[in-house]
């Protein structure tokens, strides 16, 4: 039941997030004089409307998005006399672009909201290299047993008599930058004779050189089978800090960091989605899912029931905020019928008429949607297939989180 209850509850959160885009455009829009005709969420039959002013507000009957019809947004539109004055084509580029921008400008908003939610009520993820710290300083096992597991020691950690404390902060090894906790193993057990650390305390950076003991342990070889190799230690337990906690004065500059993270990371997904295709069609075929590939609106929202099943609140909200980055960044791609694309048609019948000007001549006309109809076709078609194969990909091989 709360399956089900956590799929509802964030299928209705997108829809939201949907409308709240909306209503950016809508917003901007009669802040800026042009006239919105309609502003509905959902598609299809009507199930309720009303009218203030001139804006006919209402619900649908299919909830899958929703839209702003706003008054001349290509010059192709039938108008009344009172509307082909405040049509949009026909404005300032400026107020075009605002009103363009204040849809995905909205996401991001509600996104920043949503990081500000979870950093004070669970803590923001950690992006990129995670802190390792110190968690233990013990003596080396020079061997392991049968099952691969260290034997018994004695003695002084060497990490332990060259300085190293509890609770430091391993910033480098040999002058490499340490990413996570594997990734200091890994070169501490490459290492011989000493080892170069750089380490925080307190807020001070030091180096101390340590002497690496030569070790036989159970490593990893071709295949994944484990065998004995001879690797250095140096006596050192570690942890690492995935999540960074706040409070109601450290709040804002957290989420700032962390907002320009997943931006970085959105700007890394749009840029990788073409490579995804093959990965989900071999998904859909049979192969292994990907954790890291795409998914729809079906499986966010099954992803997010889940989370809610299982006590997960901050998953539901760090899933809710990343499609709200995502849907922002992702509709300012110049391509129509994105709202970049419609900004890069604005953009470009400014420059144009810019041009003309310089040269004596006077502004052309708006830019014939018409001639721009197979490249729109072909987007929506690309765009309808990448979404068919990730709901496909959702229903027959979904991503595996618990």
């Amino acid at each position: 039941m709360s399956l089900v209850l956590g799929v509802a509850l964030f299928a209705l959160a997108l829809l939201i997030s949907i409308a709240w885009h909306e209503l950016g455009h809508m917003w901007a829009a009669q802040a800026t004089g042009m006239k919105v005709r309609r502003y509905f969420v959902g598609f299809g039959p009507t199930v309720w409307s009303t009218r203030r002013g001139e804006t006919e507000y209402g619900v649908k009957a299919v909830p899958l998005g929703g839209f702003c019809d706003i008054a001349g947004m290509t010059p192709h539109e039938d108008l009344t006399d009172e509307e082909r004055e405040r049509a949009m084509y026909a404005q300032p580029t400026w107020k075009r672009l605002v009103v363009l921008a204040a849809g995905p400008v909205q996401n991001f908003i509600l996104g920043f909201a949503l990081v500000v939610v979870l950093g004070l009520g669970w803590g923001l993820p950690i992006i990129g290299d995670q802190p390792v710290y110190v968690k233990s300083l013990e003596c080396v096992a020079t061997t392991t047993d049968a099952q691969g597991v260290p034997v018994a020691c004695t003695g002084t950690a060497p990490a332990a008599a060259a300085g190293l404390q509890v609770g430091d902060q391993v910033l480098a090894v040999d002058g490499h930058t340490v990413t996570d906790r594997s990734d200091m193993i890994q070169r501490v057990q490459q290492s011989a004779g000493t080892v170069a650390l750089t380490v925080e305390r307190d807020g001070h950076r030091m180096d101390l050189t340590v002497p690496v003991t030569p070790v036989q342990r159970m490593v990893e070889g071709d295949g994944g089978a484990l065998r004995p190799a001879q690797v250095g230690a140096i006596g050192v337990g570690l942890d690492t800090a995935y999540v960074e906690h706040y409070g109601a004065g450290s709040i804002w500059g957290g989420a700032l960091r962390f907002t320009g993270d997943i931006f970085s990371e959105t700007f890394k997904a749009l840029i990788s989605l073409p490579s995804k295709v093959t990965g989900l069609w071999h998904a859909v075929t049979g192969g292994e899912r990907a954790v890291d590939s795409p998914v729809s609106v079906v499986g966010a929202s099954v992803l997010g029931g889940q989370a809610v099943e299982h006590g997960y609140w901050d998953m539901f909200f760090g899933l809710l905020l990343s499609v709200n980055f995502f849907l922002g960044a992702f509709n300012l791609i110049p391509l129509l019928p994105l709202d970049g694309g419609h900004m890069a048609i604005a953009l470009y019948e400014k420059i144009r008429n810019t041009v003309r000007r310089r040269f004596g001549k006077i502004a052309a006309g708006p830019v014939d949607y018409y001639r721009l109809l197979p490249i729109t076709y072909a987007v929506v078609a690309v765009m309808g297939g990448f979404m068919i194969l990730t709901v496909t990909a959702d229903i027959v091989n979904p991503i595996k989180v618990f």
